[in-house]
Order: structure tokens, then sequence, then C-alpha cells
């Protein structure tokens, strides 16, 4: 089984914001299957789930933690389901790339994301896929995290609707195949070497 968790915050509040993309990608990868989301198992109550789609056995994921818990759920849920690192795929948010881009690594730092951060303290490694969603960086004089934290500006919403829909693609493309073969369709500097 893969396991695909997009992050996000929870409530209307945090809805259509920049640090929700992760939430839309998975929201958007459960439309197209026509699936439904469910709450998690009560060992990881904090979540909502849906348990199949594809070929390959794929859990969708939301944490209904704050962004700086998502550790919590998704350790919870690979401990849970048996699923290994290798199988685990984090769709985030990325102010360091122009909305509309992509980035796909097989493993690698936080690079300041607290999502990912919470992530690697609880799973005690780095060593697992993530899908970065660029959002832009906006304005350098605006405080990045009132930044991520707003909702997309209806300039935007054209180049959001595409990202997402690439995301997830990507994503499904995980689902089918791996990592590898997402990170030479969708990272425009495929050829470049990684850096986190």
């Amino acid at each position: 089984m893969k396991l695909v968790v997009g992050l996000g915050n929870p409530g209307r509040d945090y809805r259509k914001t920049r640090h929700n993309a992760g939430f839309m990608v998975v929201d958007e990868v459960a439309r197209r299957h026509q699936l439904t989301w469910a709450p998690g198992p009560a060992q990881v109550a904090e979540s909502f789930v849906v348990k199949r789609f594809g070929e390959t056995s794929v859990l969708l994921a939301k944490p209904l933690t704050y962004m700086n818990r998502s550790g919590d759920v998704v350790a919870g849920l690979a401990r849970y389901f048996d699923v290994p690192v290798s199988d685990l795929l984090v769709v985030v948010d990325e102010a360091a790339l122009p909305l509309g881009r992509l980035r796909a690594r097989r493993s690698g730092s936080a690079g300041g994301h607290n999502g990912l951060k919470s992530i690697i303290q609880q799973l005690g490694t780095d060593q697992f896929a993530r899908l970065r969603v660029g959002v832009g960086r906006g304005e350098a004089r605006r405080d990045l995290t009132d930044h991520v934290l707003g909702r997309f500006e209806a300039g935007e919403c054209a180049g959001l609707e595409d990202v997402i829909t690439r995301a997830a693609d990507a994503v499904e493309m995980f689902a089918a195949a791996d990592i590898e073969q997402v990170m030479n369709t969708y990272n425009p500097d495929a050829a470049a070497p990684e850096h986190g």
C-alpha cells in the first residue's frame, strides 16, 4: 500500500489559502476517482482518509491537526496501515517556488516548512518523497506567514487551477509508478542535481 498525504490546516478559515495547497491536490485526486472522505481509524482520529484507488492500493489522507503537528497523523497512519516511508508521498505548498511550478524529491530537508519538519521529527527520517506545489512568495516585504495563510488573489486562479491539476496527475503517477518517474516528468530541472 502507498500513502499520499496532502498537508493543510483544518477549518473554514483556512480553506483556499496557499498553505492548503496539499489539501487541494488530494481533494482533486479524490474527486477524479469519485471517492468520499471518511474519518481515519480511531488510533489516528485526527485525519480524513480515502482507503483505495487505482490498481495499486493507495491511501489518501488529510491530517486534521494544524500544519505544525502533521507528523503526529502521518506517522500514526504509516504505523497503522504498515506503510514503509519508501511508499509515502507528502504534498505541500512551497512559497519559494513560483505559482504553477512543481518540484518532486525522493527525500530531503524540511526547507523551512513546518509540516515537513513535524513529519521528519515524528518519523525519525527525511527519507520520504515529497511533492512541493509552488504558491509563490508574493510581496517580499509581506510577512511570509501572512502570505501563506492568505487566500489566492483573483489573478492567480488560473495558475492555481493548472498547478492543482498537474499535481494531481503527479500523485496518480506516484500511485501507479514511483517518485523517480514523477521527478523525471514534473521537475523542470530534472537533469539538475537535487537539493532538499
